[in-house]
């Protein structure tokens, strides 16, 4: 990627900067009291619980697509399936990982959620940074950033275990991905039609992160599904559009 390469490593530099002088940030213990304290078949916090299936179902369906042989026109560099494989596995993980965390919600069983959450933060960066700009640079990262971000679950719940708890490498590892992936569409042009799938799941992203945050006012105003159910429906359907824009689209 040439000079691009530095013009990234510049803007990742600022966030871990910025984040490196914040002081650590633990993990509410409030965070674990959701609005759904619903019970069905058996199941506690059972919305919660089982709208994580959609994740499992995608995540499955991506990399039965994909390694299937079905995809062979989808790619221009058969090297760039790599990271999609990856992302949809992390998808599924995701699935498993959070309705674990769900059915009895604490910080152990949240490191599991979050861990397949963050590889398919960091797998998805690499196929975006693959199919816009190189697809030997995004097999590159690939390995590096999903060991670092997991790595980074990793670290937040030791820190917890250890009394300090200190979310600062988790949030850096979403936060870095939101800040380049902009600059990466803004500098490459796009290889691929369909291609403003991309932009629709970073706002799907957005958008979840705030069902997530308006858990309880979104309960109140629907008054029949809570807002972090709503997220996990929201993140399911980005991961979709990844598997829709995958499946439809052409070389340009």
């Amino acid at each position: 990627m040439g000079r691009s390469a530095v013009k990234y490593l510049i803007l990742a530099a600022v966030a871990i900067g910025a984040l490196a002088i914040t002081p650590p940030i633990p993990q509410p213990l409030a965070y674990h009291d959701f609005f759904d304290k619903s019970a069905c078949f058996g199941i506690p916090h059972c919305q919660d619980t089982l709208s994580n299936v959609p994740f499992i179902v995608v995540g499955a369906a991506g990399v039965w697509f994909l390694l299937s042989g079905r995809a062979t026109g989808q790619f221009v560099d058969s090297r760039e399936t790599i990271p999609y494989v990856a992302f949809f596995l992390g998808v599924a993980l995701t699935g498993v990982g959070s309705g674990y965390y769900h059915l009895a919600p604490d910080n152990p069983r949240l490191a599991w959620d979050r861990a397949g959450m963050a590889l398919a933060f960091a797998s998805w960066f690499s196929a975006v940074i693959a199919e816009r700009a190189s697809p030997a640079w995004g097999l590159r990262l690939l390995l590096p950033l999903s060991v670092a971000s997991v790595g980074a679950v990793g670290y937040w719940i030791a820190t917890e275990t250890a009394g300090r708890g200190d979310l600062r490498p988790y949030l850096l590892v979403q936060l870095v991905p939101y800040l380049l992936i902009p600059v990466v569409l803004w500098r490459h042009p796009a290889r691929y039609t369909h291609a403003g799938a991309t932009v629709a799941v970073m706002a799907l992203y957005a958008a979840a992160l705030a069902l997530d945050r308006f858990d309880r006012p979104v309960a109140e105003a629907i008054g029949f599904v809570s807002g972090h159910t709503l997220k996990h429906l929201v993140g399911a359907l980005a991961a979709a559009v990844v598997l829709w824009a995958i499946a439809r689209r052409r070389a340009l």
